[in-house]
């Protein structure tokens, strides 16, 4: 039952020409499927709609072919043969009794054109914005009315589909529309160009534009960002609110947030809910048309004091609507104990910017909901409960516990230390990880609620043990541990002395016991973010440090997650040294021993300790015991050892929790088909 705290969230708004139901509202996000799988795409959305989302976007929808956003892979209304697979989305949405929305977009000199070849646009000349070797060519004033052309014909064609709220985008320093309030790229002496009102004026044309052609069927809302965090070289927050002075009562509904997408998807590293209130909070104040804003909201209360303090009107949300597509319905029903918190670790992110179907590390069914058919609340009922032994309460041990134990077996969990958790216990001590805790204890939570799984504590098992303890199946979760010996990518037989030096230490060593003293070297040849926390530990405690790396950047994978900015200010106000493009060679004694990655030239480094982030070992010696016997195993009535997550291959929490979720819904089913999923082929 609901809590009447909270009635205020389900108090419906109305949006121009429709009404949203309630006040949760799914804004638009990225998620790797787009027009080329518009199947799971829909049946993505679909779930949203299903858990209580009143309002369900899209991501970017590029209007026309020299708005290519190629290899990205986002919605697509560039003609009439588009509007098919958009209107798949808003028939499920509907069917839920959620309204859909499209966010236009033109990204002008952020667009790519790889795929169309068309000539890009911008308000002036200038080079593209991702590096391609090519410029925009200044839009001339036939080029601003053809924009608006296919701009509003993009609409129609939205409208056409079946949506609800049709998006102007001026967000993100990736639309056309903010390109041109921005003095950094509008060089312009027309009247589209110089005084704020000039540069403001091609935004007022496309939502004028908007609300003629589709404004009587369709809510028209302004995705806005108020803040660039760039200084003068950028949309400052003075200007932004005389921008929304001038536009306030234009749109149906105001989308505000900051720019760009490193800013506004904050890790959670680096930013806690509700972190940009301090940049959209006047906007209310502005306009009696609806606010919608952002700040990865997951505690109701927390979205109460929005609403009540006149910050919002509206609770957006991305990353929380993709950790748990059902968090509206859980307020509803008064459950919000079952609430699966996003933990800001931008793994959705992630899909994105890798071109990939989008991944949750607290939802492992996000992305598969029509590909393999799982949903993030319901799972298919054991055909025959058997007994299940899960050795390890790591991530991976913890999701199969959870998930079988939901699907019915009798699960008994087995954690050798004294705490559950595993390396989501121990990282979430490290600085700015916190928040990763959420995924221990939302399966812990779950698995407490669940009569036929049971916990074992300090249960440190040999494959005796587990041969003694009657179990039809056995499930290995048993870790992995960080390498000493410096095996990596960069040196994948390790470093010779490494390994026996008592000045060498690990990710391990450091999240164990105390950290060594004096000026500490942190070696990172994995590029992910163990390496750059734990030097940030290691500045914080006083400690001199050194970061190097063979890469060429610090911590490549943080560009996936938008955290590599970030991660850069924050080593540098640390005052930790950072040496990119550097090898590590050897360690003798206390002088580390680098060389350059291209020049090959070799440079010695005092140090007093060594701190080896490459690569990890997995725990797999019990699983090895085990097979070493499998002559015993008919007898002890086992029928399949089957290991996962790091004990298997290390990787991220994401993928552990993915392996514990996989191995849930498979055990006892019948054998998978040659092709283990549906693929986007006509006859699906």
């Amino acid at each position: 039952m609901r809590d009447s705290r909270y009635d205020i969230l389900f108090e419906p708004v109305r949006i121009g020409p429709v009404t949203a139901k309630n006040r949760f509202f799914q804004v638009p996000h990225c998620n790797g499927m787009g027009h080329q799988m518009p199947l799971a795409h829909a049946a993505m959305r679909e779930v949203k709609a299903e858990g209580g989302w009143a309002v369900i976007s899209t991501e970017e929808c590029e209007i026309h072919p020299s708005s290519d956003l190629t290899p990205y892979v986002e919605a697509r209304l560039w003609d009439d043969r588009d509007i098919p697979a958009l209107a798949l989305m808003c028939e499920k949405v509907h069917a839920h009794g959620a309204l859909a929305a499209v966010e236009l977009t033109h990204n002008g000199p952020a667009a790519s054109n790889l795929f169309s070849r068309e000539i890009l646009l911008a308000p002036s000349h200038q080079p593209t914005k991702y590096g391609y070797p090519q410029q925009a060519r200044a839009m001339d004033k036939a080029d601003i009315r053809e924009y608006r052309r296919w701009h509003r014909e993009a609409a129609v064609r939205g409208m056409k589909a079946g949506m609800d709220i049709v998006y102007v985008y001026a967000a993100h320093d990736l639309s056309l529309a903010m390109h041109f309030l921005q003095r950094r790229r509008n060089q312009r002496t027309d009247e589209y160009g110089g005084s704020l009102e000039n540069r403001v004026r091609l935004l007022r044309e496309l939502i004028e534009d908007t609300k003629d052609a589709v404004g009587h069927r369709c809510g028209v809302a302004l995705r806005f960002a108020t803040e660039e965090m760039l200084g003068p070289d950028g949309v400052e927050l003075a200007e932004a609110r005389d921008i929304v002075a001038m536009l306030a009562e234009l749109p149906d509904l105001w989308d505000v947030n900051v720019s760009a997408w490193y800013n506004d998807s904050l890790p959670s590293r680096f930013g806690g809910e509700a972190a940009q209130e301090p940049f959209v909070n006047f906007v209310r104040r502005a306009t009696s048309k609806p606010v919608v804003g952002v700040g990865r909201f997951t505690s109701p209360d927390t979205m109460v004091s929005q609403i009540r303090r006149g910050v919002l009107d509206m609770i957006g949300a991305a990353r929380p609507s993709i950790a748990d597509p059902f968090l509206p319905r859980k307020i509803e029903e008064g459950r919000l104990e079952d609430i699966r918190e996003c933990i800001g670790c931008n793994v959705c992110v992630s899909g994105d910017n890798t071109i990939s179907p989008i991944r949750c590390t607290q939802n492992p069914s996000m992305g598969e909901e029509w590909r393999k058919g799982w949903h993030p609340e319901r799972i298919a009922p054991a055909r025959k409960p058997e007994k299940v032994l899960v050795v390890g309460a790591g991530p991976a041990g913890l999701e199969a516990a959870r998930a079988l134990g939901q699907r019915g077996f009798e699960v008994a969990l087995a954690e050798a230390s004294k705490t559950l958790g595993g390396r989501v216990a121990r990282e979430a001590k490290l600085p700015g990880l916190a928040e990763w805790a959420r995924v221990r204890d939302w399966r812990v939570g779950q698995i407490n609620k669940l009569p036929n799984v049971a916990v074992y504590l300090d249960s440190m098992l040999g494959a005796q043990d587990v041969l003694d303890f009657g179990a039809a199946h056995v499930v290995l979760a048993t870790g992995a541990r960080w390498r000493r010996d410096g095996a990596g990518r960069t040196h994948g037989a390790g470093i010779a002395g490494l390994a026996d030096a008592a000045n060498v230490f690990t990710p391990d060593d450091l999240m164990d016991g105390p950290l060594p003293e004096g000026t500490v070297a942190v070696y990172d040849d994995d590029g992910g973010y163990h390496a750059t926390v734990l030097a940030e530990a290691l500045a914080r405690a006083g400690r001199r440090v050194l970061f190097v790396t063979p890469e060429d950047l610090v911590a490549p994978w943080g560009q996936y997650t938008l955290e590599y900015r970030h991660v850069r200010k924050r080593l540098a106000s640390l005052g930790v040294q950072v040496r990119v493009s550097q090898c590590l060679r050897a360690l003798d004694g206390h002088e580390l021993v680098l060389e350059d990655a291209w020049s090959g030239e070799t440079h010695l480094h005092p140090i007093d300790a060594l701190v080896t982030v490459t690569s990890r070992q997995p725990e797999d010696a019990l699983c090895q015991a085990l097979r070493a016997r499998e002559a015993d195993w008919a007898g002890a009535g086992l029928a399949g050892v089957q290991r996962i997550g790091d004990c298997e291959a290390p990787g991220l929490i994401a993928h552990a929790v993915y392996a514990g979720h996989r191995l849930a819904q498979a055990l006892g089913e019948p054998a998978a088909d040659a092709v283990p999923f549906k693929r986007h082929f006509h006859h699906d």
